[in-house]
């Protein structure tokens, strides 16, 4: 999810946990051991809204390097491991901040709960998220909802909108990520229905397919690119699970109708083959650039990998990009990264950046 949809939801949440010190009833003496005694409720949403925000502070990995912010980002601030050790450091910074160090043990319970709360919005994302590191880099996701959801992020505005004029009530807030939820389940099913989707286009064409999957798209949660690979090619699809009629835009229609466009009706799927490793003049070259040592992190990176190109010269490089990040409407390609080697000279390793220039990593 994007940051600042994490930082409504660590809102809103606080809010839900929040009660007024001297509201009814009174707080058992066993429950003030535990959690500690109760703040206002402006401090919760304060702690709610910075600790949902700080998972996102690995960002500063990207000014280390591209590789080092792939291999980084969403890891060790996004465990559920070691989600206690934050949660308790941010209680205690807080208890410090608002000068209430009586209360570091309800800050750090609100700390905790609002960082599980941004891991699991990203979890419910396609990126991935390393759960468990630092003692393992397996990436897990649900991958049923895009990183920028326009519905999923206007459900949390209206709850705290609603927070704002009924100041005393939780409800607005609670219903609010209620709702969100349950579109979360709407998404669901329209994975669901983009995969059964894409079973059936195996079996219709008899391929043993090694791996079936389907990525969210902007727009809809049943605007979906679904995958098919038969080991060495990409059979790719945009649907739209529900459409029954391609929709039509043009440039001056609103950008949701031009992002959701694209997206066909099932009946009308439009199958792409993609090779992993590019036509017969390519594909030699980049299976052993793909093999390289140097290139085990993209293997690990990249879900669909494919090649994007090859260029031959003085200088040979060997690009690949992830299929999981190209979807119509989308100018370039993040990730994308490559061997170049001079010669015979040993492959190194380059990324392409956001302005289409070669970088070392």
């Amino acid at each position: 999810m994007d940051t600042l949809t994490h930082v409504l939801s660590g809102a809103l949440l606080g809010r839900v946990l929040a009660r007024a010190p001297d509201a009814p009833p009174p707080l058992s003496p066993r429950a003030e051991r535990v959690f500690g005694p109760r703040v206002p409720v402006w401090q919760a949403v304060v702690v709610g809204l910075v600790a949902a925000t700080f998972p996102d502070s690995d960002f500063v990995l990207r000014y280390v390097s591209e590789l080092a912010y792939l291999r980084g980002h969403r890891g060790v601030t996004h465990s559920l491991l070691m989600l206690p050790f934050w949660a308790l450091a941010l209680g205690a910074l807080f208890a410090l901040i608002f000068r209430r160090r009586a209360a570091w043990r309800r800050y750090a319970w609100l700390s905790a709960a609002a960082i599980g709360i941004h891991i699991a919005g990203d979890w419910i994302t396609a990126f991935g998220t390393m759960l468990l590191a630092p003692l393992s880099d397996a990436r897990f996701g649900l991958g049923a909802v895009f990183i920028i959801d326009l519905v999923f992020s206007g459900l949390l505005v209206a709850g705290l909108i609603g927070s704002a004029l009924w100041r005393r009530s939780r409800v607005p807030a609670a219903l609010s990520l209620l709702l969100v939820a349950g579109w979360v389940g709407v998404a669901v099913q329209g994975q669901a229905e983009a995969l059964a989707f894409a079973h059936d286009y195996a079996a219709r064409n008899g391929i043993a397919a090694q791996q079936v999957a389907a990525t969210p798209r902007p727009a809809s949660p049943f605007n979906w690119t679904v995958f098919v690979d038969d080991g060495t090619v990409w059979h790719v699809a945009h649907v739209n699970t529900r459409r029954s009629e391609p929709l039509v835009a043009t440039a001056e229609d609103n950008f949701i109708r031009r992002f959701s466009a694209p997206y066909m009706p099932l009946a009308q799927a439009q199958w792409q083959r993609v090779p992993r490793h590019g036509g017969e003049g390519e594909a030699a070259l980049a299976r052993e650039a793909w093999a390289q040592p140097e290139f085990a992190f993209y293997r690990w990176f990249a879900e669909y990998p494919a090649l994007h190109a090859v260029e031959r010269g003085a200088t040979t490089c060997v690009w690949y990009a992830d299929l999981r990040f190209a979807h119509p409407g989308r100018e370039r390609l993040p990730f994308r990264f490559g061997l170049c080697r001079n010669g015979g000279a040993a492959w190194e390793l380059f990324f392409i950046d956001d302005d289409g220039q070669r970088r070392p990593v």
